[in-house]
């Protein structure tokens, strides 16, 4: 029997603004219907901090959330992704969310992957998918602006934060940054949008799944697209009109799109290597009037927004900015150099550098995928208590394939069971968090987060500002006291 279809409407407020090194401080989501009636009861939790790791003041300030607050209502971190998990897992669910595949999605996949479920099940399996409905309010804006109120923003174009396009559409949303008030937010703007623009919901809905994005890209014919993304200028409503040209030489699902209101002239004759440092120079180290080779990658597993250029009226593309005979004539020069392609496509090869990243917290993307016996012993591990992880653990590592899941399951007792801990393990986590926290260094960063002397200050920086509330100085002083209490213990 195909399981009912929902929406899995959720949120996360972090620590942080990094998904990949960042950790979740609270979580809400709320289960609907297709129509978008709610179905179930709200979850709203909070995740304990963990020492091996210190909070962004900035961010502790815009949510009001301090690791004390959490640390005394929330859950050690293995029971919170695992609320999370039966939730988002549940068959036949759609997860969504506003700017979630570009932060909170990966918040979750971080979050499996410290605490051994799979990371990328859940967002295919038993019917399930994942859907951001920020690049549909892009779209609605780019294609179908009618209906809806849409902020100026301060880049010349409107602005997509969820907080000012719920107010200039009377959508109660009075505290923002906190997770449960965002998640209802998101979802009274998805009704907005199913209410004034049926078709275009439906459209934006349907391109959460893979198979419907690659029929909407015609990579024979090459036919140009309408593409909504945060790449583009707001000042064009984060809108293009793009031509797709190849399947990403190392990525199954990403496919390139050249942004047609650049003239391609200048890379057409290009060698590989010049295309390759056009591509990946870092702006910083690029001449000021160097202009980038605008190639981008469309990833079809990421819900994004593309559209058959006709669906753009010729009012509204003269509005963004647009002219229709330039792209054209773009495209035509593009069409009549097959070689530019076949250089792009060895450029883009050598082009991504390889995840750096030694330590095993922040190798979920350069170590592969887990095998199926080592899923099977990351099962046993996440119905294990504290005593079977005791007496087990040391079996159970010598058992794994993968060299990543040995420390990572080290450090998963240390922060969930440390009452697991050996006197040796206990020294050993203990030198772990100093080298994270207390750095040999004084000015030496860590690649896991903030440092204690950075993270102070940062404190003591904000806490000079002029305007702060009563409340910000609460927050920034529970802040000072946790990290100073944080480096008592690890000087013990």
């Amino acid at each position: 029997m195909k399981p009912r279809s929902t929406i899995y409407w959720h949120d996360y407020e972090a620590f942080g603004a990094n998904a990949r090194r960042d950790r979740a401080s609270q979580f809400a989501g709320i289960r609907t219907d297709l129509e978008l009636n709610e179905i179930d009861e709200p979850l709203v939790i909070y995740c304990q901090p963990a020492p091996d790791y210190l909070p962004h003041p900035q961010a502790c300030l815009i949510t009001g959330i301090t690791p004390q607050l959490a640390m005394q209502q929330g859950l050690p971190e293995t029971d919170f992704i695992r609320r999370i998990h039966e939730q988002i897992s549940r068959p036949g669910t759609c997860t969504a969310g506003y700017n979630n595949i570009r932060f909170d999605d990966e918040l979750s996949r971080q979050l499996l992957y410290r605490n051994f479920y799979d990371p990328y099940e859940r967002e295919w399996k038993n019917g399930n998918s994942r859907w951001d409905i920020i690049d549909m309010l892009r779209l609605c804006y780019a294609v179908r602006p009618e209906g809806i109120q849409w902020p100026d923003g301060d880049r010349g174009g409107p602005s997509f934060r969820l907080e000012l396009l719920s107010a200039a559409n009377d959508i109660s949303h009075e505290d923002a940054h906190d997770a449960l008030s965002d998640v209802r937010a998101t979802i009274a703007l998805a009704k907005l949008v199913k209410q004034v623009q049926p078709k275009l919901y439906d459209y934006a809905f349907d391109m959460r799944l893979k198979k419907q994005v690659q029929s909407v890209i015609d990579l024979e014919r090459r036919k140009p697209l309408v593409h909504v993304s945060a790449m583009y200028p707001a000042s064009r409503g984060s809108s293009a009109i793009v031509m797709p040209l190849v399947r990403h030489p190392l990525d199954n699902n990403g496919v390139l799109f050249y942004d047609l209101q650049t003239d391609p002239s200048p890379w057409l004759s290009q060698s590989e290597e010049e295309m390759r440092a056009s591509l990946f120079t870092p702006r910083e180290q690029r001449a000021a009037d160097e202009i980038r080779l605008p190639v981008s990658v469309v990833h079809i597993n990421r819900s994004p927004m593309l559209a058959p250029l006709p669906v753009m009226t010729t009012e509204r593309m003269k509005f963004l900015g647009f002219d229709l005979a330039t792209a054209r004539r773009h495209w035509h020069l593009i069409h009549e150099h097959p070689d530019f392609v076949r250089r792009l496509t060895l450029a883009m090869q050598g082009g991504a550098e390889a995840d750096a990243d030694d330590d095993p917290d922040f190798m979920i993307y350069s170590g592969g995928f887990f095998s199926e016996a080592d899923k099977r012993l990351m099962t046993r591990i996440r119905s294990m208590d504290a005593v079977q992880l005791a007496d087990q653990s040391s079996a159970v590592s010598n058992a794994f394939l993968d060299a990543r899941l040995p420390e990572l399951l080290f450090r998963y007792r240390a922060r969930n069971f440390p009452q697991t801990l050996s006197v040796a393990e206990k020294q050993r986590w203990q030198d772990l968090c100093r080298r994270r926290l207390l750095p040999e260094a004084p000015d030496a960063g860590s690649p896991a987060g903030l440092t204690a002397t950075q993270c102070l200050e940062q404190v003591k920086a904000l806490s000079e500002e002029p305007g702060l509330t009563e409340s910000d100085r609460h927050v920034l002083d529970e802040l000072q006291e946790w990290v100073q209490a944080i480096c008592e213990h690890l000087a013990k």
